[in-house]
């Protein structure tokens, strides 16, 4: 796995793996069910990944939207390529809604609804509590 696969905390955020792409949950979460989608390509442009990643990002999509319309419901949903920090071929995903949800005890408010996602206020998750996360998301996909 590339290094930017690594940062974001594989294998223990794993929620689900194709032959081209892993969906990771991000650790900061700044709304619930917040996933980082990347590029298992050593690739730093989009455009210079391999025919196949570009046509398994369809089925990476579909997976990543049904999981998270059951596990979050959430009213949009944002695919982030910002990769100004970590070089490979990722995005950040998301999920939006108006309000908060709740999981595990703790608030999960979408800070920037209805605008561009907050990413300052992501609630920090680590150790057990990100893999009790990590578990409950993969319960979806």
């Amino acid at each position: 796995m590339n290094q930017t696969i690594r940062k974001f905390g594989w294998p223990q955020t794993l929620v689900k793996e194709l032959a081209h792409w892993v969906v990771l949950a991000r650790p900061a979460q700044p709304t619930l069910g917040s996933l980082v989608l990347a590029a298992k390509s050593d690739a730093q442009a989009f455009s210079d990944l391999p025919a196949g990643a570009h046509a398994e990002l369809a089925e990476a999509t579909k997976a990543i939207e049904s999981a998270l319309t059951r596990a979050v419901g959430y009213a949009k949903i944002n695919y982030l390529m910002l990769m100004m920090v970590d070089n490979e071929v990722h995005f950040h995903v998301i999920p939006r809604y108006e309000g908060a949800r709740e999981w595990n005890g703790r608030q999960f408010p979408d800070a920037g609804w209805p605008k561009v996602p907050d990413l300052s206020a992501a609630v920090a998750l680590e150790g057990t509590e990100l893999d009790q996360l990590t578990g409950w998301l993969r319960e979806f996909f």
